[in-house]
């Protein structure tokens, strides 16, 4: 086990391939090779192939695989690295800027090169959504991705673009890399961009326009266009304009492309202390407005810990989904524009409404006002991956096979539900999974955890103190669409970590289960923590409040990772 990863260099963009056997279900099933048809069945069972995805887990079918097996190795570039609990652990990061956003600077190869160097796998160029990227910017940005993934062959770089929902938020829209990822996103950009088609307010006709989107990067898969698309809503809470039934419409209107959110914003800098004042971390520092959903409460608009209210709240918005049953995954990312301590300054005569684009950057004054970290220097989204290439990486984000961190809290995570006693190497289900099992088995979860071992970019080893279990049953849809509380979700169980190396394991007994329930882990450096909102009873020892400058994100370290269901039969 450990944080390394095989990277078996399968760069399929190469090749110009669109779209998979797999997706294409005008093939056969007995027309596949085997490995093809593994897949199709994979994403059949999973309930994300076409348009009859299942709503929840209660329906036919899994949001995962639910064993855990050996899925291919490799050596490559980057080194031989190990897998854990049958994955390669892929870190990356799915929202950065570059000079071809408004209110950005750097290079491609410079988000890429710095990516890299700071232990990254895989990262998303996520430009703004505006009139100017729509017309100018998607088509200028692709080359210099092109050239990026040229030099560097052991980092997988995919293009996107940050979403203006209608009606919402932010959101990191990308696709596989192909002939037609340029085709495919101006298109999306000019048709469904809330900017470009000034759809921003709350109103049912944009909300429509939101699904719409979605929907048509769910049929550019099928109609071969692109082999794969996904959606992840960004820092969802920060304006509160993300109501609950906008992220269930989303999910429901295609679960293929939209599958989750930032459970921990970027911007993680900025609350740090500074002669300023400071701002808030991850810049939270807003008040409703008109088009905030009035049920959210105050404490909504500000991260706890770091991470966003949705995520951070034991009982809160994310546990009502999944107390649906409805697989909606988290991540973390930097959301990196312009980076603190940095020595850039945008390059002279730039005229980015002309040009689509800033001037490459110069050498400049120290950034001391910043509020963000380079990719892969304080937040990282973990990815379990069948091997090192872009479809293994939209499938494991897919899946759910995702854990985040901050600050390099923790080297390695593999967390299992399994049947009480099975301890076979790689058995049980993993994160994102469903165990299916007959009523009255006992069941458990088994965590194990590599403690971090070198210092992080802060320059100190980080230690873990404490991991939870949350738990809660699974009752299926809500009647109201705007429900964001799981009352029977809590902590049931805290251990304390007393190695300060090696590997550390834990286990924590269900007993006989006759209800269906899911499950979720997260652990903490221990310095900061109060009573969760929805009382101590519910989470004794929760992320706590962050205050406006003063808030050290390198002294509050958490890690988080995505759910696994329980369903007796």
């Amino acid at each position: 086990m450990g944080h390394g990863h095989a990277h078996q260099h399968d760069h399929d963009a190469a090749s110009g391939t669109d779209v998979p056997p797999a997706l294409d279900l005008s093939i056969p099933d007995g027309d596949l090779p085997p490995a093809d048809l593994n897949r199709r069945g994979f994403l059949r069972n999973a309930g994300l192939l076409g348009a009859g995805a299942a709503t929840t887990v209660l329906a036919a079918g899994t949001p995962a695989a639910a064993g855990g097996h050996d899925h291919g190795h490799g050596h490559g570039p980057g080194g031989d690295h190990g897998k854990t609990g049958g994955f390669h652990w892929l870190a990356g990061d799915h929202h950065i800027h570059t000079q071809y956003s408004s209110d950005a600077m750097y290079r491609v190869i410079d988000q890429a090169r710095h990516a890299r160097a700071y232990g990254l796998d895989w990262m998303v160029v996520t430009d703004h959504g505006s009139a100017t990227h729509a017309k100018i910017g998607v088509e200028k940005v692709n080359p210099d991705i092109v050239a990026a993934r040229s030099r560097l062959k052991d980092l997988l770089i995919y293009q996107g673009l940050e979403w203006n929902i209608p009606a919402a938020e932010h959101a990191t829209v990308f696709v596989h890399p192909g002939r037609n990822e340029v085709a495919v996103l101006k298109e999306f950009e000019n048709s469904f961009d809330g900017s470009v088609r000034n759809a921003g307010d709350n109103t049912p006709v944009n909300e429509a326009l939101a699904i719409a989107g979605i929907k048509f990067l769910g049929e550019a898969v099928r109609k071969r266009r692109v082999e794969g698309a996904l959606f992840l809503a960004n820092h969802p809470a920060r304006r509160g304009i993300d109501s609950p039934h906008e992220i269930r419409a989303w999910r429901d209107a295609d679960p293929s492309v939209a599958i989750g959110m930032e459970g921990a914003p970027g911007h993680q800098a900025a609350g740090l202390p500074r002669d300023s004042g400071g701002r808030a971390r991850g810049y939270y520092d807003n008040n409703p407005s008109a088009n905030s959903f009035p049920g959210y409460p105050l404490e909504s608009y500000r991260t706890w810990g770091g991470f966003d209210w949705m995520t951070s709240t034991v009982g809160g918005l994310w546990d009502s989904l999944l107390a649906e049953g409805r697989a909606w995954w988290i991540s973390a990312n930097s959301d990196s524009h312009v980076n603190y301590l940095d020595t850039s300054q945008r390059g002279p005569g730039s005229d980015f409404n002309l040009n689509g684009r800033y001037n490459d950057p110069v050498h400049g004054p120290v950034i001391t006002e910043a509020g963000d970290y380079w990719p892969g220097q304080y937040s990282r989204t973990h990815v379990g991956a069948s091997s090192f290439n872009y479809r293994a990486v939209m499938d494991g984000l897919r899946a759910g096979r995702v854990w985040v961190d901050h600050g390099g809290l923790i080297k390695g995570l593999d967390v299992r539900a399994r049947v009480a006693g099975d301890r076979r190497a790689n058995s049980g289900t993993p994160l994102g999974g469903v165990l299916r099992v007959r009523r009255g088995t006992s069941v458990e979860v088994t965590i194990d955890v590599d403690l971090a071992d070198i210092p992080n970019w802060s320059q100190f080893v980080p230690v873990l103190a404490r991991v939870d279990v949350i738990a809660g049953r699974v009752t299926g849809p809500v009647a109201d669409q705007d429900s964001f509380t799981a009352p029977n979700t809590r902590v049931v169980k805290s251990f304390e970590v007393t190695r300060k190396t090696g590997r550390v394991s834990f286990s924590y007994s269900f007993g006989r289960v006759d209800q269906p329930f899911y499950l979720r882990i997260r652990g903490t450096d221990g310095k900061r923590s109060q009573p969760g909102l929805m009382g101590a009873g519910i989470d004794p020892f929760g992320p706590a409040l962050d205050i406006s400058g003063a808030a050290n994100p390198w002294e509050d370290l958490w890690f988080y990772a995505n759910p696994i269901w329980v369903l007796p039969k």
